[in-house]
Order: structure tokens, then C-alpha cells, then sequence
């Protein structure tokens, strides 16, 4: 049986998506409207937090984009695409997945949230515009770390790690509050947008109203 994912355009399920087609694993994609817990209410009933990306994979169900892909590399043995705890850069490569949602998705969130989804009249903007500097803040760690010209994050090829990480700065490009993205991490992300599994999963589910508009 196919891997089944939930997903909507261009939103953090992508993450998913984009490890799943990297691998050459068969899935199933199930395109929403964003958000779906308020456009597809019945999507509720598959996952009670009404979030995406939501996972099916025999009896596991999962809904963190960033624990997908890591999960795929050990659950399949995709370790071209991964690190085994042996290796010396394993800390790193843990440290950057993880980086990617709980310091630089968060805020981006966040900025959704106040921006796309609030009524203006509660005058959250300012608030908004707070989590966008949060978010150029937490960039000072991947600025410095891509300063000597790296082509990845680590061990010197892709990982999931350039998955997690890549999806957080095409994120802020989405939102259009990229205008302080380093030239280093202009060029990462420029490099990881060619990739052709990226192509294929940004396309993905843009049938549906984006989550920028």
C-alpha cells in the first residue's frame, strides 16, 4: 500500500512530499484548500489537529513535516538521504531538522497567522511584523554556517536536512520577507529549488487557493 499524505500548496507538508519523491517511494497525495480544518472541515475526522502534513504508512500516522523525512531514511533505509548516529556530523545533521520548524517555521507561522488569517481590525500587523525580524534573526546561524561557500548542510550531499531547512527559506519567499536572505542563503535555496523532486512537489495541490493569497 502507498504512503498516503495530506497536503496543501506550498505549506509545510511539502516537506513530505519533497523527501518522498527524492527517494523514489510510492505515494498517494491528497490536495486540500488552506487552511483545511476551516475549508475542509471533514478532514477532521482523519486527523483531530487538522494539520498537514498528515502521514499514513501502515499503522504509523505522523503529523510533523520535518519527523516525516527523517522517519522515511530509517524506516526505509534511505540513508543516502540521511546520517547514521556514527557519523560526526550526525549531531549537526539532527540539529538542523529539527533548526528548521521549532526556530525558523515557527515564526513564520506565526506570521501567517496575524497577516492571512486574522481580521485586520484586530491590528495584529505590528505583532506580524515582529515574528518576520524573529524569523531574519534565527537566519544567523545558517548565514554563518553557508559563509565558506558550502554546497549542503552537511557531510558535503543532500540530506533531508537540506529538505527541512530549504522548505523554511522557500517559505519566506512565498510570504515575499526573504528581502534579507544573506547572498550565500540566496544561493542554497536557488540551488535547492532546482532540484526536480522539488519542482514536481511545488506543483503540487496549486489547484487549491495558495496559502499567500
Amino acid at each position: 500500500m502507498a504512503i498516503k499524505v495530506w497536503h496543501t500548496h506550498q505549506a509545510r507538508s511539502m516537506r513530505a512530499l519533497w523527501a518522498l519523491e527524492e527517494m523514489g517511494l510510492d505515494y498517494e497525495v491528497i490536495s486540500m484548500p488552506f487552511p483545511p480544518r476551516f475549508l475542509q472541515p471533514e478532514f477532521l475526522e482523519v486527523n483531530e489537529l487538522g494539520t498537514i502534513p498528515y502521514m499514513i504508512d501502515g499503522d504509523t500516522r505522523m503529523t510533523e513535516s520535518c519527523g516525516i523525512p527523517l522517519y522515511l531514511v530509517e524506516r526505509y533505509g534511505k540513508h543516502e538521504f540521511g546520517l547514521k548516529p556514527d557519523h560526526p556530523e550526525y549531531g549537526d545533521y539532527l540539529n538542523w531538522l529539527f533548526h528548521s520548524d521549532a526556530t525558523l517555521t515557527f515564526p513564520q507561522t506565526v506570521y501567517i497567522r496575524y497577516t492571512l488569517q486574522e481580521p485586520p481590525e484586530r491590528g495584529l500587523q505590528e505583532a506580524a511584523t515582529d515574528y518576520m525580524k524573529w524569523f531574519h534573526a534565527r537566519l544567523r546561524k545558517l548565514n554563518k554556517h553557508l559563509e565558506d561557500g558550502r554546497e549542503y548542510l552537511v557531510d558535503n550531499r543532500f540530506t533531508v536536512a537540506d529538505i527541512a531547512i530549504a522548505y523554511a527559506l522557500f517559505l519566506g519567499e512565498t510570504l515575499k520577507i526573504d528581502e534579507r536572505y544573506k547572498p550565500q542563503v540566496r544561493d542554497y535555496l536557488n540551488r535547492m529549488k532546482e532540484r526536480p523532486a522539488f519542482q514536481k512537489v511545488a506543483k503540487i495541490g496549486e489547484e487549491f487557493t495558495q496559502i499567500t493569497k
